[in-house]
């Protein structure tokens, strides 16, 4: 079951519902993944763009390539956030900005089944190639070997919003 608890938002005017905080899960583009990075010579936060798809319950899934530096920092922590930006409007005059964000806190999976791989890719193709879906999976199906599929298990969601009133 997902939590969706404002409880440590320091602005509480400010917070987002829960419902709208969950339309803004299923409907967003995209977000920023941030990880611990670690190593022997740093250690520091590496935050990345990335699509997803959401599966309705308490996993988030993610596709990228079986290799790189998010996947190194994943194998030393695999703990992480993931900030989904809604809608957002500068208001120069007021010098301000409205806007709607929720950020996503859990841990990251690899090593899935082909089966959830799979199920995930397609949750993905419905989002974002529902025109294309029949091409997409045999796609999917040939680059297969060089995808690999990311599991966020959602800890808790919590939500921020300003409202700008004219």
């Amino acid at each position: 079951m997902v939590i969706y608890t404002n409880d440590n938002v320091r602005r509480q005017d400010r917070l987002l519902d829960e419902t709208s905080a969950m339309d803004l899960l299923k409907n967003g583009e995209y977000g920023v993944l941030s990880l611990i990075e670690s190593s022997d010579d740093q250690s520091g936060a590496y935050g990345i763009p990335l699509n997803y798809v959401w599966d309705g319950g308490q996993y988030l899934y993610f596709h990228c390539a079986p290799e790189g530096h998010k996947l190194d920092c994943i194998a030393t922590n695999p703990k992480g956030s993931f900030c989904i930006i809604g809608r957002t409007n500068v208001i120069s005059a007021k010098f301000t900005t409205a806007y709607e964000s929720i950020i996503l806190r859990g841990e990251i999976q690899r090593g899935l089944s082909s089966e959830e791989k799979m199920k995930a890719l397609e949750l993905i193709l419905r989002k974002y190639s529902p025109n294309d879906v029949e091409v997409g999976l045999k796609y999917a199906e040939k680059s297969f070997h060089r995808t690999e599929i990311l599991r966020l298990d959602i800890r808790d969601i919590s939500g921020k919003t300003k409202q700008i009133h004219k």
